[in-house]
């Protein structure tokens, strides 16, 4: 037993939300700015490094640049926020909150 941990407690591991937040608080905005997070969170889902080479983006962007540009109109969001919340709105719509 290294450090008084167990592999078990290793293996076990669930940071909590505190935890995760002082990790991206500890996070400079320079060194955001620097990651991929696509390619970051298409290790966990793959379908995010696959999907431009089969889904026609182009299709889809016209009806979100609307959603985007909405947003912004009604509720003076930067371009940031709106993309902000219309991923939140997305992500309600997928778990059948909204």
């Amino acid at each position: 037993m290294l450090y008084r941990v167990t592999l078990d407690e290793l293996v076990e591991y669930d940071p909590d939300e505190r935890e995760l937040q002082e990790m991206i608080d500890g996070v400079s905005e320079k060194a955001r700015a620097k990651i991929d997070w696509n390619r970051v969170w298409s290790k966990k889902y793959p379908v995010l490094a696959s999907y431009p080479a089969t889904v026609l983006v182009a299709d889809y962007a016209p009806a979100l640049r609307q959603l985007l540009a909405q947003l912004q109109a009604d509720y003076g969001y930067s371009d940031t926020d709106a993309v902000l919340v219309l991923k939140d709105i997305l992500a309600r719509v997928w778990q059948n909150c909204v």
